[in-house]
């Protein structure tokens, strides 16, 4: 069975799914029972569909201005 350190090690080579099958295996297994590796697995996925995503998003106008004023109020300078 794979510990915790040995997914996050693997977690890239599985996303690709170039890891043996036998590691495979294990490391499903592992993401079955461990919430926090499943998590962990779940939202690198997600941010790399994000990052691989060619759309444009068009913001709002005056989001850029709202975000650095939030910023500015809530985080320590």
């Amino acid at each position: 069975m794979v510990t915790c350190e040995q997914v996050r090690k693997e977690l890239s080579n599985f996303l690709d799914e170039d890891v043996a099958p036998e590691l495979r295996r294990e490391i499903l297994e592992h993401l079955r029972q461990c919430h926090r590796c499943s998590i962990l697995a779940d939202t690198t996925r997600k941010v790399l569909l994000i990052v691989g995503d060619d759309r444009v998003f068009e913001f709002p106008v005056g989001y850029s201005e709202r975000l650095h004023r939030f910023l500015d109020q809530h985080l320590e300078k």
